[in-house]
């Protein structure tokens, strides 16, 4: 097999973006009168919106808010925060901007909605990803594979011969399920070892050559 393109997640692999999501989610539910901690933000890292929703709306007595309102103040509050700059995790750019060197094509896949997607572009250089998969234009979100078949699909290309960076293990589990080679950068939640999987500390260490020996 011969690399053909790379497929990045984003929240907890290109950007560090889940502390913003667990300041929200704790501050927002607190106002509410849930208890939730960043231990229970935790079993959410990579989960599609809809399934987190769920999760904390039981977390509420009935009646307390419209699951849509709830979504819109966690969500638009996290937008709020991430529009005033983001923190891109080690080695992330440095990675993009070499694929982009080397002429391998990259997409974004993320179970966030593309608001939230432009938002995180918007202070990153332009034209580093040539296709973008959003959490809100998938029927079935992370871990199901669609959104990485949907990526591949578009870049037209065989997913076997794709490498998929992630940091959640439902987004690993997504990656593996449409057939890619997974490296998983876990920050929060513990990755096993697993074939067609590479766990690393960092993204410090992969170049596009590294890449490249890991489907030879």
């Amino acid at each position: 097999m011969t690399l053909q393109a790379v497929l990045w997640d984003m929240d907890g692999t290109l950007v560090d973006s889940e502390p913003v999501w667990v300041r929200v989610q704790i501050a927002v539910l607190a106002e509410l009168g849930a208890t939730w901690t960043a231990e229970d933000s935790m079993t959410l890292v990579g989960s599609d919106l809809a399934d987190a929703l769920k999760v904390w709306m039981a977390q509420l007595p009935a009646g307390t808010i419209e699951s849509d309102e709830l979504a819109e103040r966690i969500y638009g509050e996290v937008v709020r925060t991430l529009k005033e700059g983001v923190v891109l995790r080690p080695g992330a750019l440095e990675l993009l901007t070499g694929l982009k060197a080397a002429g391998i094509p990259c997409a974004l896949v993320s179970a966030s909605y593309r608001l939230m997607i432009e938002t995180v572009l918007s202070h990153l250089p332009p034209d580093l990803f040539d296709v973008i998969v959003a959490g809100d234009e998938v029927r079935n979100g992370k871990p199901h594979p669609e959104p990485y078949l949907t990526a591949a699909a578009e870049l037209g290309v065989d997913p076997a011969d794709c490498v998929v960076i992630e940091d959640s293990p439902g987004g690993t589990r997504s990656g593996t399920a449409a057939g890619a080679f997974v490296v998983a950068v876990p920050q929060w939640v513990t990755i096993p070892e697993a074939p067609r999987r590479l766990v690393l500390e960092s993204l410090e260490s992969l170049s596009p050559d590294a890449l490249r020996d890991l489907l030879r």
